[in-house]
């Protein structure tokens, strides 16, 4: 009886250490890079509608965004405990060539896989 009690209590505890999530910090200056999205659109990178973007001129392909690198220009922290980012591109170019910076929901956006932070090379 001892044995299944301490194999019971040996499975809860590894349980919940793999259930604990790593909090990811983010300050004004940190890059980060666009990965491609699960889908076809972004979900928590706020990007303008594709009509805006063509009506300024931009290039529809999502080619121009997966894998740039940006740099965060501004942290908001909400009531509700979610951190909103502003970011731009690290080169100087707009996302679809027109959009100068978005805004992200950080949280979100890192846990769909939609931003990751940028490996030092």
């Amino acid at each position: 009886m001892k044995s299944y009690l301490i194999t019971v209590l040996i499975v809860l505890g590894s349980l919940s250490l793999n259930a604990q999530e790593t909090k990811i910090e983010v300050k004004k200056g940190d890059i980060f890079e666009i990965v491609k999205p699960s889908g076809n659109n972004y979900k928590h990178i706020n990007f303008p509608r594709k009509n805006i973007i063509l009506k300024k001129g931009g290039v529809l392909t999502n080619q121009t965004v997966n894998g740039k690198e940006v740099i965060v220009t501004k942290v908001t922290k909400k009531n509700n405990g979610s951190t909103k980012i502003k970011v731009k591109p690290t080169d100087g170019t707009g996302f679809y060539k027109v959009i100068k910076s978005v805004s992200i929901n950080f949280e979100e956006a890192i846990k769909s896989g939609e931003i990751r932070v940028k490996e030092d090379s």
